[in-house]
């Protein structure tokens, strides 16, 4: 088996080699991520400059770009002869957990690789005090194991947190909803001039049922099935019902 690896914290964060290591065990890890942290890229692609991919090490490399980047050339590039049968994206610094995922590099690295049709997993570690990646490292290895042999079906993928503190078990969960105190921060830069901080405030959670951030605040960790296609099904075959009353022109 070979298993690709990414981050968005960059390839010298903590995280990314306590990953690398767990998956160490179940195949042969590759290891392609961005040189510098790239927290909240979302699914940036560079297009317009090239890109350079720098050897480390035996199976490791960095790019200067984003995580899609990285496993766009993972996959496409270092790997291209025999491609990853997974790719498992983290352990990222910090939850991943409802709209958030919108905004998140660990996420969409394992989106691109749904994308092109591999099996992906996207795994963070929720911060508290003493929290270590190893208990993380452990349940994404379960995990790894568990695709490898049963697969995902096509466009999908999952996202994992962990809580703080070793987890009591495993939820499966659906996406949570949360909202930040200060959206925009008004700041003053050393020049005196007006300048602005977005996500300022801390964010406040709603204790849906069955959401994930409800799982990590009972202190397990939270798997949540993500896919891409965003289609909203109800609403699709309501237009459709109701198309006619548009007077839509031909």
């Amino acid at each position: 088996m070979r298993i690709l690896v990414s981050n968005d914290d960059g390839y010298h964060s903590e995280g990314i080699h306590v990953l690398a290591d767990a998956l160490e065990t179940l195949g042969e890890v590759w290891v392609v991520a961005p040189d510098r942290e790239n927290s909240a890229v979302s699914h940036a692609l560079t297009l317009h400059r090239p890109l350079r991919l720098t050897r480390l090490s035996e199976r490791r490399y960095a790019v200067d770009g984003t995580p899609t980047d990285c496993v766009t050339l993972g996959i496409c590039q270092v790997m291209k002869e025999h491609p990853p049968d997974l790719v498992v994206s983290g352990i990222n610094f910090g939850a991943n957990m409802g709209d958030d995922v919108h905004y998140s590099g660990t996420v969409s690295a394992a989106f691109e690789a749904a994308i092109m049709g591999i099996p992906a997993i996207a795994v963070s570690q929720v911060l508290g005090e003493h929290f270590s990646f190893v208990p993380a490292g452990r349940v994404a290895r379960h995990l790894a194991a568990l695709v490898l042999e049963r697969g995902l079906p096509k466009g999908t993928l999952l996202n994992v947190n962990v809580p703080p503190r070793p987890p009591k078990g495993l939820r499966f969960t659906r996406l949570g909803k949360r909202r930040y105190t200060e959206g925009v921060v008004e700041d003053t830069d050393p020049r005196g001039r007006v300048c602005y901080w977005i996500g300022g405030g801390d964010p406040v959670w709603e204790p849906l049922p069955g959401s994930d951030f409800l799982a990590v605040a009972e202190g397990y960790t939270s798997v949540t099935p993500l896919q891409l296609d965003m289609t909203h099904e109800g609403l699709l075959l309501s237009l459709l019902q109701d198309a006619a009353s548009w007077d839509l022109p031909a």
